[in-house]
C-alpha cells in the first residue's frame, strides 16, 4: 500500500496540475520585522518528471520483480493527462481514452492491489485482451506514456517551430499500429492544429531550458516504468503486438 508521505506528495502534485503552476512561498518574520520570502515554482511538467523519477527508482531498488502499488501507479499515471491536453485537438482522442483508462485502474486500485494482480486476474479468466479489461487498460495507458515519451524526445532533437512532425512521428511509432483507421485518419487530420513550439512551452509553463531539463528527466525514468509494464505481459507469454 501507498504510505501517507507518498499520499501527501501526490496531492500536492495532482494540486500543482489542476492549477496549471502553484508557487510555495514561505515567509519568515523575526523581531526585527525583516520577512525572508523563499519560492520555488513547480510546474505541470516537473510534476511528471518528479513523479516518475519516484516510481522509476523504486523499481531499480526493488527490481523487475517488485509487485508495483496500482494506486501509486495511477496517480504518477494520472499528471501526465495534461501533457495530452496541451497538445490540442489532434491529440483528443488519445487524451480521452488515456484518461479515461487510467481512471478504471485507479478505480479498480483497492480491489486488486498491485499490477500483478491485474495480469493474474485476467490470464487467469483469459479476458486479457477483452474490450475494457484492466490489462487492456493497462497497456493502453503504457502506450500513452511512451507517445509522451517519444514525442518529447523528437521535440528536443529538432527546432522547428511546429510540432506536426515530431507528433506525427511519435504518433506513427508508438500508438497507431493499435487504432482502427478512422482513429489514424482523425488524428493525422489534426496534426495541423497542434500548439507550436512556443505555445507549448506557454501551456506548460516553462522555457526552452527547463522544458529540456523536465523532458530528459521524464524521459529517463518513465523508460523503466514501461519496460517494467512489457515484462509483467511478456512474463506471461503475452505478446505486445495488440
Amino acid at each position: 500500500m501507498a504510505d501517507p508521505t507518498h499520499k501527501n506528495r501526490v496531492s500536492q502534485q495532482k494540486k500543482v496540475v489542476s492549477e496549471i503552476s502553484v508557487t510555495r512561498s514561505r515567509v519568515s518574520m523575526d523581531e526585527d520585522d525583516v520577512f525572508e520570502d523563499t519560492s520555488s515554482e513547480l510546474t505541470p511538467l516537473s510534476a511528471v518528471a518528479d513523479a516518475f523519477e519516484e516510481l522509476s527508482a523504486l523499481l531499480k531498488a526493488k527490481g523487475f520483480d517488485y509487485d508495483l502499488d496500482l494506486k501509486t501507479f495511477c496517480d504518477a499515471c494520472s499528471l501526465v493527462s495534461i501533457l495530452f491536453g496541451c497538445l490540442g485537438l489532434a491529440f483528443k482522442f488519445a487524451e480521452l481514452e488515456y484518461v479515461s483508462k487510467v481512471s478504471d485502474l485507479a478505480e479498480a486500485s483497492e480491489s486488486y492491489g498491485t499490477l500483478n494482480s491485474v495480469l493474474d486476474f485476467d490470464k487467469q479468466n483469459d479476458t486479457v485482451r477483452t474490450q475494457g479489461s484492466l490489462s487492456r487498460n493497462l497497456r493502453r495507458v503504457r502506450q500513452g506514456l511512451d507517445l509522451i515519451r517519444a514525442l518529447f524526445q523528437n521535440f528536443l532533437s529538432s527546432d522547428d517551430c511546429y510540432l506536426k512532425e515530431a507528433a506525427s512521428t511519435a504518433y506513427t511509432k508508438t500508438c497507431a499500429p493499435y487504432h482502427t483507421w478512422a482513429v489514424r485518419t482523425a488524428v493525422y487530420a489534426g496534426m495541423y492544429a497542434l500548439p507550436t513550439r512556443e505555445q507549448l512551452l506557454l501551456k506548460l509553463n516553462e522555457t526552452d531550458e527547463s522544458a529540456e531539463r523536465e523532458m530528459v528527466r521524464y524521459i529517463n525514468a518513465s523508460l523503466p516504468v514501461i519496460e517494467y509494464i512489457d515484462k509483467l505481459y511478456t512474463s506471461r507469454n503475452i505478446s505486445l503486438d495488440w
